[in-house]
């Protein structure tokens, strides 16, 4: 480990209090002056750091910047989980197929505090400013179907929904298939991006994309999106908002992967979902339906009753809801 790595794992761990120099080095078994100059390459990273005589260095309250030492913190998994982050990326979710391709183990986890061309879905941006959000890409090898990986995204968006109601207590809801929202907006999209090996009908591996806006940025969200596009936080991003609920997603969506076969997850994406007796129109390709969300089934596909009164089970496509959807249970 990098001295200045372990001289953050020190001073992450003792938040609201002090450490000496003398105390860091003797810890660490390096020269004082290999800590001065370590705290100055975290401060060079963003991390703020006081410092004071005859006291020594703390991490400053506000100090919150997203690193493998703050996220580890928080994890609760029995899976092997690899950690890496990245202050700017182009794409996590180009980045890890890219090592998912060189042989990286599954539970490989990039996280980014921002990315340049994030990636939604059907080749959409999806916005990734620094400071508010977290975009983090998970690589898995399951050993399911390709039919079978839409549970992927499904397990996923539980674990996005049950991550925020453990850590703020707020009650997230899925609009089918890969979207979560909160008071009628949306503040979370997946995609999942897999390579098939088509001899088997199985997955080579699976990329697994998660953003979630945790606070709405200074300049707000760009014009095309700011009339769906919402936040978990009103003002500012609280400090370690964005470890915590990192970590709380990738804790729980791996113990719900462990029995992605079993649709364990099924239950909980039901009582998440909020499109259920929605007038929806549905896009399929280059066909457009019109119906009433009847339900889930089984498979996470959606079920609808369409205006001619035919049942469709839908496994992709593009929903649009004809009406306000924020207390669907209070119709």
């Amino acid at each position: 480990m990098r001295i200045q790595d372990a001289v953050f794992d020190a001073l992450e761990k003792n938040r609201g209090e002090y450490l000496s120099g003398e105390q860091l080095a003797s810890s660490l078994g390096v020269s004082r002056n290999a800590v001065w100059k370590a705290i100055q390459k975290l401060e060079e990273a963003g991390h703020k750091i006081r410092a004071v005589p005859k006291r020594g260095y703390t991490l400053a309250p506000e100090s919150d910047v997203l690193t493998v030492q703050s996220v580890s913190r928080f994890l609760d998994t029995d899976m092997p989980v690899y950690l890496q982050v990245q202050t700017e990326v182009t794409s996590t979710n180009t980045l890890l197929k890219a090592q998912a391709e060189q042989g990286a183990p599954e539970g490989t986890v990039l996280i980014a505090e921002s990315q340049t061309a994030g990636k939604g879905r059907l080749g959409r941006h999806f916005t990734s400013p620094p400071g508010t959000g977290i975009y983090f890409s998970l690589l898995l090898r399951p050993h399911c179907t390709a039919e079978k990986s839409l549970f992927i995204t499904t397990t996923a968006a539980v674990a996005v929904c049950e991550a925020i109601e453990q850590v703020t207590g707020l009650n997230p809801q899925i609009k089918w298939v890969n979207d979560v929202y909160l008071n009628e907006k949306k503040v979370c999209g997946i995609l999942t991006e897999a390579s098939v090996d088509f001899e088997n009908g199985g997955l080579n591996w699976a990329v697994l994309g998660i953003g979630i806006n945790i606070a709405v940025p200074e300049e707000g969200f760009p014009e095309e999106i700011r009339s769906i596009a919402g936040a978990i936080f009103d003002g500012p991003c609280p400090v370690e908002m964005r470890s915590r609920i990192s970590a709380a997603v990738i804790s729980r969506f791996f113990a719900l992967y462990k029995n992605l076969g079993s649709n364990a997850f099924i239950e909980s994406y039901r009582s998440h979902s909020f499109l259920t007796g929605r007038a929806i129109t549905f896009s399929l390709g280059e066909e457009t339906y019109r119906g009433v969300v009847t339900g889930i089934s089984d498979e996470a596909h959606l079920l609808v009753r369409l205006d001619s009164g035919e049942e469709r089970a839908f496994s992709a496509g593009e929903v649009q809801i004809h009406k306000g959807f924020a207390n669907p249970k209070a119709e």
